[in-house]
């Protein structure tokens, strides 16, 4: 595996990543929007991830290690259901007195901020290992 391969794969994760935690951010934003009907309340974003492996050649021997990146398959909406509340004296209320907030669970949202984050953490700690790597093969080549 090349160091090309490993930016490659860090930076597939790291914008998977990127793609959760704005799906993450919309969801929390519209976690409290009301709508008249069930049918127009917001419904929560899930992203769909993917495995692609890809191989690359790498010593003379043409030995062949698989590599695996990730990507972003789709984005879809969730299918939970909203959530009615009776507050009569909301101006969205409908003749009954009920509004619908979405079925967004915040507490769910907020644990996969969090996990998004590390996740992302932890490819950015990869990829400055990767370049401390290079520097000190750099270095080797100094001394002469």
């Amino acid at each position: 595996m090349s160091f090309t391969d490993i930016y490659s794969i860090a930076g597939s994760a790291m914008t998977a990543q990127t793609v959760r935690l704005n799906t993450v951010a919309s969801n929390l934003a519209n976690a409290d929007a009301v709508s008249a009907n069930p049918d127009d309340a917001y419904k929560a974003l899930k992203p769909v991830f993917a495995t692609v492996y890809n191989q690359s050649q790498l010593s003379a021997d043409q030995a062949v290690y698989p590599n695996a990146e990730v990507r972003i398959v789709d984005v879809v909406q969730s299918q939970a259901q909203a959530e009615q509340r009776f507050e009569p004296n909301n101006p969205l209320a409908n003749q009954e007195g009920y509004v619908y907030y979405p079925g967004v669970d915040v507490v769910t949202e907020m644990a996969d901020m969090m996990s998004a984050t590390r996740s992302f953490e932890s490819n950015v700690e990869v990829l400055a290992n990767v370049k401390s790597m290079q520097q000190g093969l750099l270095r080797l080549g100094e001394g002469r």
